[in-house]
């Protein structure tokens, strides 16, 4: 499978697709100014890496910046937002709405991210406009590809309540067959809060238990097809020194990077692609 890789910008995802690769995706999170967002680009538009075929990679900017990096960008990368709101556009000041993202060419959006979840709120529960499913099945609804995130916290690992959490989490966001027509435009994202920019990261192996659980999950709640299919990555201080030994676990497809994204490292977390694509 293809190794993808997706990046938030001062927060790097890289993620996965369905072609034979990794996917990363790389995110800036709430940082930035125009200046440092066009050193970023620049960056990532001057360096070599994995062609395509064996590995996507999806910048993740503000809300402010999409635009400017969607300009600039290479065009083998692609350009997600951070959030949407939950319903068609209207009375909700400062909201962004997924028709928004659509009309400005933006292809991806994070969805359920843990900081949203612990600091806004949002929730698995029926309780718009925080229930994280309803994001997810509007923002699918109007053509968006959805970079869905799930993950426990350090208390809920330490009890053993990692594959009940991270389940309510994945159930939530796939709520009845019907919201989720294509999988193919689904993109699950493990990422342990306990270890998301604090220099602690799940063993290789540890990854590879929730992400077998995750896929297990899909395969007896959604289908065979969709479990083998969908991607699922990992997130939670990834950098040059273990993306490797991760990217080799069967079933992670790709890494939500966040701190290395900004440090020369990244482009050895996207080139780990090429450990996926000799597997």
């Amino acid at each position: 499978m293809e190794l993808r890789v997706a990046c938030l910008f001062s927060d790097c995802f890289f993620d996965i697709s369905e072609s034979p690769g990794l996917w990363l995706f790389y995110g800036f999170r709430n940082n930035g100014t125009v200046e440092q967002v066009k050193k970023i680009v620049t960056v990532l538009n001057e360096a070599e890496v994995p062609p395509e075929e064996v590995v996507d990679v999806v910048v993740s900017p503000p809300f402010v910046f999409l635009s400017l990096v969607k300009s600039l960008l290479r065009s083998d990368f692609q350009v997600a937002a951070q959030n949407c709101w939950a319903r068609k556009g209207g009375a909700f000041t400062g909201e962004v709405s997924a028709e928004m993202l659509v009309n400005l060419g933006i292809p991806w959006v994070i969805l359920g991210h843990s900081e949203r979840r612990l600091l806004l709120g949002e929730t698995n529960e029926a309780s718009f406009p925080y229930f994280v499913g309803d994001k997810v099945a509007y923002a699918l609804s109007q053509g968006l590809k959805v970079i869905a995130c799930v993950g426990e916290t350090l208390e809920q690992r330490e009890s053993g309540s990692t594959m009940d959490i991270v389940a309510a989490q994945t159930k939530a966001i796939a709520g009845n067959a019907s919201w989720i027509s294509d999988w193919n435009n689904v993109v699950l994202a493990y990422e342990p809060v306990w270890a998301i920019g604090t220099g602690k990261v799940a063993t290789p192996t540890q990854a590879q238990e929730v992400h077998t659980a995750l896929r297990k999950l899909l395969h007896d709640n959604v289908s065979p097809e969709v479990a083998a299919s969908t991607r699922i990555i990992y997130g939670g201080s990834v950098n040059g020194a273990n993306c490797k030994e991760l990217a080799a676990q069967p079933d992670v497809d790709g890494f939500l990077v966040g701190g290395a994204s900004l440090k020369p490292e990244f482009v050895d977390i996207i080139k780990s692609a090429t450990v996926k694509s000799s597997a």
